[in-house]
């Protein structure tokens, strides 16, 4: 095993949920070449893949839902029998489709918090046997945490759940010494605005600008700005961090 001094998480096994795109990629990659070996699970079996061939080593996929339990039990059956254990849990997967309060569906409601809450839920309780003591654990929220966004109100509600998780888990999970973080993102120039909200190609384009018009630093970032957060908040450098809300919006939710 490579312990370079320069890796923060040599040796460490890491599992990602929506690990085949965007912010769980990116953070995949950055925990590989900090020198975890990762574990990667998404819905579709192609972009998987094309992942796993981007990360290049150290890399397992597992297709599956997080909102279906069995998909979760198959994919802690793959890492306890290649690992043995897990020391950094990522719980990335979410999905966020615009539906303003006067015509959303039961089925948009059910799907958005059957992802990002239940299948967050699931995807940590599920962990823990496999979990060594003082891992770290990180769920993606949302700037929406603290926002109102008109058509996204499901989708926030969602992301405030899981920053509450953060907190209750931190106290549950004290005693084993697992430091459990919710990561905000702002708006990440990501392929999910435009494939899993609803918009079209230039209604996701408009939309990118206006974002841009409300964030301090005037743009997007990049999931490369995100998994340095996270790769801090998975490692020993955050030590003393546990129960919090690490927002990387460039100002978005703060000012």
């Amino acid at each position: 095993m490579n312990n370079h001094s320069g890796q923060k998480l040599a040796g460490k096994i890491a599992v990602v949920t929506g690990g085949s795109s965007g912010i769980g990629l990116a953070t995949a990659k950055r925990f590989v070449e900090e020198g975890a070996h990762v574990v990667i699970t998404g819905r579709r079996e192609k972009e998987l893949k094309e992942a796993a061939a981007f990360i290049k080593t150290n890399v397992t996929t597992v297709v599956g839902d997080v909102s279906r339990l069995e998909d979760l039990d198959r994919l802690y059956a793959v890492v306890k029998e290649k690992h043995g254990h897990i020391d950094i849990l990522f719980a990335n997967a979410g999905a966020g489709t615009i539906a303003p309060l006067a015509t959303a569906t039961e089925a948009h409601f059910d799907q958005t918090f059957d992802v990002n809450v239940k299948g967050v839920f699931f995807t940590v309780q599920k962990a823990l046997p496999l979990f060594k003591d003082g891992g770290s654990i990180i769920l993606t929220s949302s700037v929406s945490n603290v926002l109102g966004l008109p058509g996204f109100s499901a989708y926030a509600a969602s992301k405030a759940a899981v920053r509450n998780f953060a907190r209750a888990w931190t106290m549950e999970l004290k005693d084993r010494r697992i430091r459990v973080n919710s990561m905000s993102p702002g708006p990440i120039d990501t392929p999910a605005l435009e494939t899993t909200t609803g918009l079209t190609a230039e209604q996701a384009r408009q939309a990118a600008a206006q974002f841009a018009t409300q964030i301090p630093m005037g743009r997007r970032g990049e999931p490369e700005e995100i998994a340095t957060a996270v790769a801090f908040l998975a490692s020993d450098e955050s030590s003393y961090i546990t129960g919090i809300d690490l927002a990387v919006d460039g100002g978005m939710a703060q000012v």
